[in-house]
């Protein structure tokens, strides 16, 4: 059976069913835990956190706070304390500096993304670390693009670019989904960005039958075990791994 989910209010359904979230999961939680080593983790910011959905992974590194932007996603008692409704600007300050600041997918809905960027940097601790994920390559931008509220799609070269412009040390920049890159430009195809209000309004993501899910998920995970050995040239998100130098 396949279940179709508006993103902007079921969105923990597709946090815990979807191939494509399960995955990334998957992906994160591998550089994550190579990233922190043996190093002390005391204070971790989850930026776009939704309904802290990834805080129980996190807070084996340290304590955990989040941020989330829509309020509808705020919905789990046990975490509405850690996590603050607010939208995040180049004018952001923590009261005390971060060892590691997570932003899955989030940069992307943000216009100002060099001075938000700059302003996360700053939040850091000299040597904190930044990780965060964004969709790739601008040829793909299609209606998901629009009904999600994206300004941009990246490129290495991009991303790259506003990373340093921030301050930035980058220490990973990769592309990963490569074998999706072919189906995005299909969906490019047959869901085309500029088809007015309804279509966007009327857009949601589909969880598809679980046999196909999970084969999906499976094919995923095996191109980011790959994806160590041999970065893909191109994909369809790209993940980078920042220091505050």
């Amino acid at each position: 059976m396949i279940v179709r989910v508006n993103m902007s209010n079921d969105y923990r359904t597709l946090w815990e069913r979807h191939w494509w979230w399960r995955s990334r999961e998957f992906l994160l939680r591998r550089e994550i835990e190579r990233a922190a080593g043996d190093d002390r983790i005391e204070r971790i910011l989850d930026v776009g956190c939704g309904d802290g959905l990834f805080f129980d992974f996190l807070g084996r590194f340290g304590s955990v706070e989040g941020i989330e932007a829509d309020a509808r996603r705020v919905n789990d008692p046990r975490r509405r304390e850690q996590i603050r409704v607010m939208e995040i600007d180049r004018d952001f300050r923590s009261e005390e500096p971060y060892d590691l600041i997570v932003m899955l997918d989030v940069l992307e809905h943000i216009q100002d993304d060099i001075g938000v960027l700059k302003a996360l940097r700053r939040s850091l601790k000299p040597g904190g670390r930044y990780i965060l994920t964004v969709p790739a390559l601008p040829i793909l931008w299609s209606r998901h693009d629009e009904a999600n509220g994206h300004f941009r799609r990246y490129t290495k070269a991009t991303l790259r670019h506003a990373l340093e412009d921030a301050g930035f040390q980058i220490k990973i920049l990769k592309y990963f989904y490569f074998w999706t890159v072919a189906p995005m430009l299909l969906r490019r195809l047959v869901s085309p960005a500029g088809e007015g209000e309804t279509a966007i309004e009327n857009y949601a993501v589909a969880v598809p039958p679980a046999p196909i899910n999970k084969l999906m998920e499976m094919m995923s995970n095996c191109e980011h075990v790959l994806g160590r050995i041999a970065p893909p040239p191109i994909g369809g998100s790209i993940l980078a791994i920042a220091v505050n130098p």
